[in-house]
């Protein structure tokens, strides 16, 4: 490039984000910050209005998929991602060949890999890419995201992806990403559910569960899932829902099933999961996971 000339930009991509939700759309945001065309989907009428209101346009299906270059997932659970992929009229009936589909949900590997098996035979190209650090991660870009599939797909889509965290390498074959979510949701299960045993068993000894919170939040025993519930599981905190108990019943499930069917024992996770499947017997399945906590309370 000589003197006179201006710099190239990088060529944007058009985006099409299939869930909106809690963390989708932030998410869909940050894309749409770097300039690429981002339409959001969702079937939620609320959702598709607090998309609107931040600048992403958004329509309850995926009329127009054809001319997005990438198509983003980010759904609850493998039926979810059934229909939004693989079902008919969905999104695998009208992407053009050559486009790349992403499946960001937490799935576990083999929905993924059926889906990546549906793609390849319409000449679409899946990577799979789970992401954690949940709804404060995607506000801040602070997002990692477990990438694999393709080598040549993931680097075509990873000027996106590295919009919203940084991405990791997880190998070349739809799944493994999963795999890699599951390790990090049995680690995320066990330490809200230890969080929220430590801050009730505080208000048992009759301790200011606030000013515990504080004094071992940096310590040795302090974690990731303790600084971020912990706050809202104090007695008085307003509730702000940014992932459900019913979301880590289904998570703690998928890491206890996919555990039993390489013959791993986890009886971490099968503890928290007993806490998430009674305190959604109890009426909070729809609570803030940091909800949790009531199940030591009473």
């Amino acid at each position: 490039m000589n003197a006179t000339q201006a710099p190239q930009s990088c060529p944007k991509s058009t985006v099409m984000f299939v869930g909106i939700g809690a963390i989708g759309l932030p998410m869909a945001e940050q894309i749409a910050r770097a300039g690429h065309t981002v339409i959001g989907v969702d079937p939620s009428a609320r959702q598709r209005e607090a998309a609107a209101a931040v600048g992403v346009p958004a329509r309850a299906d995926v009329t127009g998929i054809d001319e997005a270059d990438l198509v983003l997932v980010m759904v609850a659970t493998p039926d979810q991602l059934h229909q939004a992929v693989s079902a008919p009229g969905a999104a695998l009936d009208s992407m053009r060949p050559g486009a790349i589909l992403a499946v960001m949900s937490t799935v576990g590997p083999e929905p993924v890999r059926e889906a990546a098996r549906r793609a390849a035979e319409v000449g679409v190209r899946l990577v799979d890419v789970p992401v954690t650090g949940g709804v404060a991660g995607a506000r801040r870009a602070a997002l990692t995201l477990f990438a694999s599939g393709d080598p040549t797909a993931i680097a075509d889509c990873s000027e996106v992806l590295s919009t919203m965290g940084t991405l990791r390498d997880c190998g070349a074959e739809p799944g493994r990403g999963q795999s890699y979510k599951v390790v990090n949701q049995l680690l995320c299960s066990v330490h809200i559910v230890a969080a929220a045993e430590a801050l009730a068993l505080a208000e048992r000894l009759e301790l200011d569960p606030a000013e515990v919170l504080d004094a071992v939040g940096g310590g040795a025993g302090a974690s990731w899932m303790l600084g971020d519930r912990g706050p809202r599981m104090l007695p008085d905190a307003p509730e702000e829902i940014t992932s459900t108990i019913g979301i880590f019943v289904k998570d703690s499930t998928l890491v206890t099933d996919t555990a039993d069917a390489v013959g791993f024992s986890a009886p971490l996770a099968e503890a928290a999961r007993a806490a998430y499947e009674k305190a959604a017997g109890s009426g909070l399945l729809d609570r803030d996971d940091s909800q949790v906590i009531q199940v030591y309370r009473d």
